[in-house]
């Protein structure tokens, strides 16, 4: 259909524009539920990406200390992209560069790889385990 009245065509670009707005704004908001359900509903949460190697050592790391995290592997998830997305901004926003491995301890985010080794190290990892459930000694 040929639309010969500017007006109308931007009423019609205006109207898909909205939906698609609303669209994407309510597909993020599915995502962070998803991403907030997980984290809440866990002790500890890993987002990765399968065969990441940073993903398996923070895996190899929580499993050596007795946690069975829930990972969650991005490529292999329907809404993988729209996570990682999520995940970017909330490892922007504590100035870490690289946002995977995504790691939730006790439903709050902990940080990428560098985090959680640098909490090893210093010794307060283990206390923020047993503070979420995830260690029992």
């Amino acid at each position: 259909m040929k639309v010969t009245n500017p007006q109308s065509s931007s009423v019609v670009m205006e109207r898909t524009t909205g939906v698609a707005t609303v669209s994407a704004a309510s597909k993020m908001e599915t995502v962070y539920e998803r991403v907030h359900q997980l984290a809440n509903g866990n002790a500890v949460v890993l987002f990765s990406v399968s065969g990441c190697c940073m993903g398996h050592v923070a895996k190899q790391l929580l499993l050596g200390l007795g946690v069975g995290p829930t990972v969650v592997e991005l490529d292999r998830e329907t809404a993988g992209l729209e996570i990682h997305a999520l995940l970017y901004r909330l490892a922007a926003g504590n100035d870490q560069q690289q946002p995977i491995p995504a790691i939730f301890v006790g439903g709050k985010f902990l940080g990428g790889i560098e985090t959680l080794i640098a909490c090893h190290i210093n010794g307060t990892l283990v206390p923020l385990l047993k503070d979420a459930g995830a260690l029992w000694l």
